[in-house]
């Protein structure tokens, strides 16, 4: 199989003897967000594959497409473990902001959970264009990042014992929930993923199996292309512009290499 940890710093732009720590992370992850879109096609074409380390290693890495959360945020974990760091792997449940509720497909998001001198840090690269892109200690503290304010709060919910809280940058004025999440259910085996993988496929609430969805951050906000429109936020300026298919196609191979 294929080195994992060179393939994975090819991708993101970063040289292969650079050391990975802690203090790093922050590089790494902007750098992840920029270079592998979050996106659904092989979702909405009907072409995905077991959850296994091989699989996205050769999806993600080897032929250069993007993923959701769990291949995502999978192939980050294996990245960070290999080179030393105590990682491991969360579920956790998306809340809906528009009906004020959690989403009824039940666990369906994965996060990642590293800890470092004795404290534990929420780490994601799979959540869309609301990525915090910094380490959120669970202790409570709010970081800010180029995407906005991020904090984790401690709660008792059917849903875990800790959510993601954030003031996305030039959108949200007020704090809003990302989603929550079990920090007492650490996964190592993502084999556990094709139950996910298979909710999000075929569920009829499913927001990911209707229609296609691409977006990766830049280095001043993000793009997200579906198949009726391409939107990008500039330095806080949206542009929305509505496409045909052919267009799609052309934007999907300019903007993510897909």
């Amino acid at each position: 199989m294929d080195d994992l940890n060179s393939l994975f710093r090819k991708r993101i732009g970063i040289s292969a003897n650079e050391e990975i720590t802690f203090e790093t992370l922050n590089y790494i992850l902007e750098q992840t967000a920029q270079n592998i879109p979050f996106e659904n096609l092989c979702i909405i074409n009907n072409k995905t594959n077991d959850i296994t380390r091989e699989n996205m290693t050769n999806k993600i890495l080897v032929k250069n497409e993007g993923g959701l959360c769990y291949e995502l945020n999978s192939i980050l974990y294996f990245f960070l473990i290999e080179n030393g760091l105590n990682a491991h792997l969360v579920r956790g449940v998306v809340y809906d902001n528009v009906h004020h509720e959690y989403v009824a497909l039940g666990r369906t998001h994965v996060t990642i959970l590293l800890t470092h001198e004795k404290q534990t840090f929420l780490v994601d690269t799979g959540f869309g264009g609301n990525l915090p892109l910094k380490p959120v200690p669970l202790s409570g503290e709010t970081v800010t990042s180029n995407n906005g304010k991020f904090r984790i709060k401690k709660v008792d919910s059917e849903h875990g014992d800790y959510c993601l809280e954030m003031k996305l940058k030039h959108k949200d004025t007020d704090w809003k929930i990302g989603y929550a999440f079990d920090s007492r259910e650490l996964i190592n085996d993502v084999s556990q993923f094709n139950e996910i993988q298979t909710i999000i496929a075929e569920h009829p609430k499913s927001s990911f199996n209707k229609n296609p969805l691409i977006t990766r951050l830049t280095p001043d906000g993000n793009i997200t292309l579906t198949n009726s429109s391409f939107t990008e936020w500039h330095n806080g300026t949206l542009t929305k512009v509505e496409i045909d298919d052919p267009a799609f196609k052309d934007l999907l191979k300019k903007h993510f290499g897909l």
